[in-house]
């Protein structure tokens, strides 16, 4: 049976990855300060930053893939503290990706859509990146210092994500469907555009890229260009939900630590063209309300 290490195991994409495992396959998940339960997952601690003790797991794992999803992922955060974020996205990643290499074990890792400046959207794989924010640019660098050393490595830029939260992370879902329930104001971009995806959808995809020969880069962004404020009116429909309160707001009218693009919608036909189906929009969010979790209860 073939063993995938999953770092980020008790993120939201670590989480939709471990509820979508294929048939035949073990996973040996890693955390690194918030444990998770009701994972399909072997679950374990571990220090990404501490190469000895990565190096050590490795070894004792022998896992014949490993899928890198750990990450400071708030833009913001990384923008505010540079050393900290730029240790685990990329300082780690590089090391964890070099340390596979060497060893011949097959690597995927997750990067983003916020490589690209947002100024020529869509974009697909051959597309120039262009970061504006420091979390975009750690992402790029390490997705460039991947690509250099192990021929193996798969990078799959994901794009916005949303669905049913696990035990400890959660998604722009929930947030949203809590101020719509609650009657609250619910500012939302007119002005930003991004191609969403469930999580359940990135994570098939993922598992999808992973029995492709073909390496290097991958989109896996969803079907349908949309903005922020489309996206919240589309929640509220799918889930009866009053839109009154979902108010239109402009990028240049809010002042955050880290700049934003306006448009970093993917192009993701090759994946497509390779076996990754995600459903359009309305079809993922119907599913979620279908089967929700008790933080998108409505």
């Amino acid at each position: 049976m073939p063993k995938l290490l999953l770092t980020g195991v008790s993120g939201f994409l670590g989480w939709n990855i471990c509820q979508t495992i294929p048939s035949g396959w073990s996973v040996v998940g890693v955390y690194h300060q918030t444990p998770v339960t009701g994972s399909t997952a072997e679950v374990f601690q571990l220090d990404l930053t501490r190469h000895t003790s990565v190096t050590d797991f490795i070894g004792y794992h022998s896992p014949d893939v490993v899928c890198h999803t750990a990450a400071a992922t708030d833009p913001n955060w990384c923008q505010q503290n540079p050393e900290a974020s730029g240790a685990i996205n990329l300082d780690a990643t590089v090391f964890l990706a070099r340390l596979c290499a060497q060893r011949g074990i097959p690597f995927v890792f997750t990067s983003t859509d916020l490589v690209f400046d947002g100024q020529k959207a869509p974009y697909d794989e051959d597309a120039g990146i262009n970061p504006v924010s420091l979390y975009g640019r750690q992402k790029a660098n390490a997705e460039a210092a991947i690509l250099a050393d192990h021929t193996g490595a798969l990078v799959c830029r994901m794009p916005l994500m949303f669905g049913n939260s696990g035990p400890v992370a959660t998604s722009i879902l929930q947030g949203m469907l809590k101020a719509l329930e609650q009657d609250k104001p619910l500012k939302l971009f007119v002005d930003e555009y991004r191609t969403p995806v469930s999580g359940q959808s990135g994570a098939r995809g993922i598992w999808a890229m992973i029995g492709q020969e073909q390496r290097g880069l991958w989109h896996l962004g969803g079907r349908e260009r949309i903005s922020r404020y489309d996206f919240g009116l589309l929640v509220s429909e799918v889930f009866g939900l009053p839109a009154s309160n979902i108010m239109p707001a402009k990028q240049a009218e809010v002042t955050l630590a880290a700049p934003r693009p306006p448009d970093v919608s993917l192009r993701s036909e090759r994946a497509f063209r390779a076996g990754y189906q995600p459903m359009n929009l309305k079809e993922e969010l119907m599913a979620i309300r279908a089967a929700p979790s008790p933080s998108n209860e409505v």
